[in-house]
């Protein structure tokens, strides 16, 4: 039990949550546009949580390997820096969800492709066996880009444009531009949850020679770029909400801790103290993929029927 519950932390089960909030949103999307399949939307969560699990086991063997875990980190204890789990096993873990992500992306693929062109096809397994590279390559290998500052663009690309539109495109034949927007502020709110740990873990991952944004820019810069994705997600979410119809002014209630966090993080000297608002933007943007996604599916107006209760 006691290796089950290690191993278990090493799968850091809370970073679920942002991970699957794209796919939610897709799906959520798709259905309001009269599109929806069952198993591609089970097979896409299955295929989120193996690759996020990958992602945080392939970072764990990552700064271990590179050094970057040590007696100075901030953060949590990893379980490879502790000798919790064995590097050896470690690898054997990520080469074994690297294995399940694949299969999962395939079965996805297939169950998805009688109503897909054969360019679509070879698309979606780019974008499958490159999601499986990225989620590997922010901290392993020598040219591990999160140690180059690309980490921001690659959060953005796979967390929320690949997420939304890629899981939407798996449901409908025919695009909409209006699914721009929210994959948009999807991916705008994950870089920050990446912006918020790399402030956290600055003066150590600085003196690690690990090349985060928030090293190259430095902590006040941070904070201001960190500023411009909150607000620029709002409004993307604002925008797109309101564009699917009557109820999204509803989506505000869910948008103003956002901006509490926000006056947080300008307050905050400390980096280290920034460690609880990772949990807070994380589960703040699932909270807006699904009020965004039941929002738009609600087909009367909100605000007319509670007039109408209390009348």
């Amino acid at each position: 039990m006691q290796n089950l519950k290690v191993w278990l932390e090493a799968f850091r089960l809370r970073t679920l949550p942002l991970s699957l909030s794209g796919i939610i949103l897709g799906s959520a999307i798709a259905n309001s546009l009269g599109y929806w399949d069952t198993k591609i939307f089970i097979l896409s969560l299955f295929t989120t949580i193996f690759l996020q699990i990958l992602s945080n086991l392939a970072n764990d063997l990552g700064d271990h390997l590179k050094g970057t875990d040590n007696e100075n980190r901030v953060g949590p204890a990893r379980a490879t820096q502790t000798g919790a789990i064995s590097a050896k096993s470690m690898k054997n873990a990520v080469s074994l969800f690297a294995s399940l992500s694949l299969i999962s992306a395939g079965l996805l693929i297939y169950f998805s492709g009688s109503a897909m062109t054969s360019g679509k096809i070879w698309l979606y397994v780019f974008l499958g066996i490159g999601a499986v590279l990225a989620a590997m390559m922010y901290t392993l290998g020598k040219k591990a880009y999160g140690y180059n500052g690309l980490g921001d663009i690659f959060v953005f690309i796979f967390f929320g444009l690949v997420s939304v539109i890629g899981v939407y495109g798996l449901y409908a034949p025919v695009f909409y531009w209006q699914i721009i927007p929210p994959a948009i502020g999807i991916g705008l709110l994950s870089t920050a949850v990446l912006n918020l740990n790399n402030m956290r873990d600055s003066v150590n991952d600085a003196s690690s020679n690990k090349r985060t944004m928030v090293v190259k820019m430095g902590y006040e810069n941070a904070r201001v770029y960190h500023t411009s994705l909150i607000l620029i997600a709002c409004f993307a979410f604002t925008y797109s909400a309101l564009w699917f119809g009557k109820n999204g002014l509803w989506m505000i209630f869910v948008l103003i801790p956002l901006l509490f966090h926000l006056k947080r993080v300008l307050e905050v000297e400390e980096p280290a103290k920034l460690d609880p608002e990772l949990k807070k933007v994380a589960l703040n943007t699932f909270a807006i993929a699904i009020l965004f996604g039941v929002l738009i599916n609600i087909k009367f107006d909100l605000a007319h029927a509670f007039v109408r209760l209390f009348n």
